[in-house]
Order: structure tokens, then sequence, then C-alpha cells
């Protein structure tokens, strides 16, 4: 599901070029849980916001589905992400001056759905929340807007779910709850699961945990019996 070969993102600053991904190497099995941990600044949102097509990479490839997000233009893209990927964000990025069912809407409307309400409805039905279709972010609690972000990620059943910090915002029971949700909807629709988090419990929960530092990535197991080996003299 996902392929990610060499991708490198180096931004420029008046002090020079900065590296945030240094040559990426990535496979995701499709209907898999992957987590990624590591500190602040190490290239974790700029990875996912790569594999989403919202970032293009300076150099690498990128294949989602067997799609080459780098052969697509601004438009293509744009489409192929509202049909392939769901993203979940730690600040909820609901807009204000909508209901939570308009919320869950936009990105049917976008697809051209002609029964967009009805299928937002179903959503926020999934994630507990139907009795709340008509109120607006202001009037819900932070875990009522992580379900409604949700719901608007899962809208057009996608391939792929993205949730970058999802408990970050929340407290400990309200994110139990969230986390709760988000595994269940994943196996339910056998979903690809890409999870940043800072948790070391969240993130074992996932049948993969990566570790990112200073723009790599590796896996957390391969790591640990790598040291391990060096710890017995097996290699250098």
């Amino acid at each position: 599901m996902i392929e990610l070969a060499d991708v490198h993102v180096t931004l420029s600053s008046a002090a020079g070029p900065v590296h945030i991904l240094r040559g990426v190497d990535l496979s995701v099995a499709g209907g898999s849980s992957a987590s990624v941990v590591g500190p602040s600044g190490s290239g974790k949102s700029t990875m996912l916001a790569v594999v989403g097509g919202i970032e293009r990479p300076t150099s690498g490839t990128v294949r989602i589905d067997g799609q080459d997000l780098g052969a697509l233009n601004e438009d293509q893209l744009a489409t192929f992400r509202g049909r392939e990927i769901g993203i979940l964000f730690q600040a909820f990025h609901l807009i204000p001056t909508m209901t939570a069912l308009e919320n869950v809407a936009v990105p049917l409307e976008l697809a051209r759905e002609p029964d967009a309400h009805r299928q937002a409805w179903e959503r926020l039905a999934e994630v507990g929340l139907r009795d709340r279709a008509g109120h607006y972010p202001g009037q819900l609690s932070g875990g009522e807007q992580q379900r409604v972000a949700l719901a608007r990620a899962l809208a057009n059943h996608p391939k792929l779910l993205l949730a970058d910090e999802p408990t970050g915002n929340l407290d400990q029971e309200t994110g139990r709850e969230i986390v709760e949700l988000v595994f269940r909807m994943q196996r339910e629709r056998a979903m690809t699961l890409l999870l940043i988090t800072h948790e070391p419990l969240l993130a074992a929960r996932c049948q993969r945990r990566l570790r990112m530092a200073d723009g790599r990535v590796e896996d957390v197991q391969e790591t640990g019996q790598r040291l391990r080996a060096v710890g017995r003299g097996e290699v250098a």
C-alpha cells in the first residue's frame, strides 16, 4: 500500500538548505497498521504529509496503492487523495461555521456524491454522534470534535488512514476512547493505518513500529535485534 523509495525533502533557508527527510525507504503492506515515533523535528509529520500527497518530496518515489504520486498533477493528486486517503489531525481542523453533518459531508460533496448528507449521517452514526449532527464544533467537546474529524476522514471509505497525534489534544480517558474507535474502524474496513504518536503504549498496538530520527526511519524491532547482536559481538 505505502512504498517510499529514497525520499528526500529539503527546504531552503537563509542559513542554507534544511534536510527534513534524508533518504527514507518505507514499505507498509495493505490492511496493516504501523506507528511512527521519534522526537519533535525528526521528520514524522513531514513524512506523513508526503505519504498523504500534501507535500511533494524534493526527490525520491512515493507510491500509494500502486499509484506513483509524482506522476499526478495537482488536480489529479487532489482527486486521488480524496478518494484513497483519509487524514486525522491532532487539531481536528473542523470548519467552525459548519455543523458536524456539514463538516463530514464536505469531502463527499467535493467528490460529487449525490447523497452526501445521507452518507455523512451514516458516518456520524458509526462514531456515535448521530444526535450531535446539527451542532457546530464550538458546541462539541474535544472528543466529540475528533469523532467528527474521524467520520470526515472515513467519509469516502479510504484505503489508507493517516493519523497525526490523534489523541494529542485530548485527556487520557477521551484519548483512549478515540484510539479504540480508530483501531476498530481500521479492522472493520481493512484499511492501512499509519499513525504518528508520542505515546509508546499506543505505538505498541500497531503491527509494526517505526522510529524516526534526523530524517530517517527504521523498524524498532529491527533496531533492537541489531543492538542485541552488537552486544553479543555478532556484528560490527
